[in-house]
């Protein structure tokens, strides 16, 4: 019977969370979206260079055109040769030599194929690395890697076809990231640990800790005047969003919040762990001394964490760190500098959500624990 009871409570922390999936996708597919993109004809292929036929590089990457014959291996057109200009460029293009194999842009002109090299067909390693990836946390985590891996699929699902969509529909950012996140860390956690009073109180910590990190960043942005319309990329946004229900607006706090839900969710489960750990072992603990247990172990983990969203923030904006080093900014045009300020705002509000959730799941999960004895 007891066996009975273990094979059913696995099998639905295997098909559960693909029941959700399968709502989610489903509900994605009923959003319409705009057709914004250009509708010239062209389609992406990729293709293997067979032929330098002319070359204006000098040998060097990023130095001179080309002119490349290549031969087709995937799509419609697979099989044919096509000659594509390579401007072999920064941003686009690619350094061919024969073999080279490639991503180009096609079009079909009275039964002529012309177009131009988009860059290198970098497919391959990606898959390789995600083998890689998936093959070290299954041989390395176990059964327990092999949970990881599927929580990270649905996690990636989630992001695809429930986070976006909801942005695309016109759903307010910080909401539409907070029932993704939601989403997200209870599903994660319950594919990791099952259902119990520990997965419950990890999911109230956590939640809270994100719903500080969203409300600290629209804060710090209204007091700061900062929002989406000061990101990067504001003007694909701005199209967007002509064409489609978006809110331009929220998506730097929305971001913020779905940034911040990996750190914040990995010290929840830490502490909550340890605490219900050291409960079992030693019963006789007060309270107090469990609480205090479980901050000790969240004074370890928050520099760790913190060091990690701060250094990638930070990797993330190495670009307009070496522009300011290089070009010797003052203080004061560096504290104007819209990326900078945003990084900095990311960074600390998602931060002192983990800092704040040590406390927080710590006084969570003794009082369930000892509500529950």
């Amino acid at each position: 019977m007891e066996n009975r009871r273990s094979l059913y409570k696995r099998t639905l922390r295997v098909l559960l969370p693909v029941v959700i999936l399968a709502g989610i996708i489903i509900g994605s597919c009923q959003i319409q979206r705009a057709h914004i993109k250009a509708d010239n004809g062209v389609v992406y292929v990729k293709a293997k260079v067979v032929q330098i036929i002319e070359d204006n590089s000098g040998g060097q990457p990023f130095s001179g055109a080309q002119k490349v014959k290549a031969r087709i291996t995937s799509g419609q057109y697979r099989g044919l040769d096509c000659e594509l200009d390579n401007s072999n460029s920064y941003q686009r293009g690619a350094f061919c030599t024969k073999g080279t194999k490639v991503i180009a842009v096609i079009k079909d002109i009275d039964g002529t194929l012309t177009g131009s090299v988009y860059n290198y067909d970098r497919t391959m390693m990606v898959y390789v690395l995600l083998g890689l990836f998936s093959l070290s946390l299954v041989l390395v985590g176990g059964k327990k890697g092999a949970a990881s891996l599927y929580a990270l699929v649905f996690t990636f699902i989630c992001v695809i076809c429930m986070y976006v969509p909801l942005l695309y529909a016109g759903l307010n950012g910080v909401l539409a990231a907070l029932i993704t996140s939601i989403v997200i860390l209870a599903a994660s956690i319950y594919i990791l640990n099952g259902f119990s009073s520990k997965t419950i109180c990890a999911i109230i910590g956590t939640s809270t800790g994100i719903i500080i990190s969203g409300g600290l960043a629209m804060i710090a942005g209204s007091m700061s005047h900062l929002n989406g319309f000061n990101m990067t990329d504001v003007e694909s946004m701005i199209y967007i969003a002509n064409n489609s229900k978006l809110h331009v607006s929220d998506i730097l706090y929305a971001g913020i919040l779905i940034s911040s839900l990996g750190a914040v969710m990995d010290v929840s489960v830490s502490i909550v762990a340890a605490i219900t750990e050291i409960h079992e072992k030693a019963p006789h603990l007060k309270a107090k001394e469990l609480f205090m247990s479980g901050m000790h172990v969240g004074h370890d983990m928050m520099g760790t964490m913190s060091n990690t969203l701060i250094l990638a923030y930070t990797g993330s904006a190495t670009g307009t760190l070496l522009t300011i080093y290089s070009y010797e900014m003052p203080y004061l045009q560096f504290m104007g500098y819209n990326s900078i300020i945003i990084e900095i705002v990311c960074g600390l509000c998602g931060t002192i959500g983990v800092i704040l959730t040590v406390p927080i799941q710590a006084f969570i999960t003794t009082m369930v624990l000892k509500v529950r004895k």
